[in-house]
């Protein structure tokens, strides 16, 4: 890329996450984040006028593992954030990182029309987006 053009979040972003349902105890996705590698969920919509959830890694060891809670009988939706604030794939990454800072996040989905096309994190941004340019 031109060190003119802005590095969008479609040229960085990655489908590294997993879709779930809500209602999947938090043991069975553990093991789906342990085998694919994954380190977010993304919660699938139940219907269409609902909205996308997300559970990080830190979410499930702060609300099941530090409160000792078993994750056989905890549902993903009672410790997912929902409704995530997604961006879109035309962003800058410049900007997408200052709304990132400014609300303390760490991965958004990406979103077009409202279907998910992949998530985008810190390490996508500076790894992928400054690094390559």
């Amino acid at each position: 890329m031109s060190g003119n053009e802005p590095v969008r979040v479609k040229d960085v972003m990655t489908n590294d996450y997993q879709l779930v349902d809500g209602m999947m105890m938090v043991d069975e996705a553990l093991s789906i984040m342990k085998s694919s590698g994954a380190v977010v969920l993304i919660v699938d919509k139940r219907h269409e006028n609902d909205e996308y959830g997300i559970v990080l890694l830190s979410d499930i060891a702060r609300e099941v593992l530090a409160v000792d809670r078993s994750p056989e009988r905890v549902n993903i939706y009672e410790i997912m954030s929902k409704p995530v604030v997604s961006v879109d794939p035309e962003m800058d990454i410049r900007y997408c990182a200052r709304l990132f800072q400014r609300l303390g996040f760490f991965y958004a989905p990406v979103t077009y029309c409202g279907e998910l096309r992949g998530i985008i994190g810190y390490a996508e941004m500076l790894l992928k987006g400054l690094c390559d340019s």
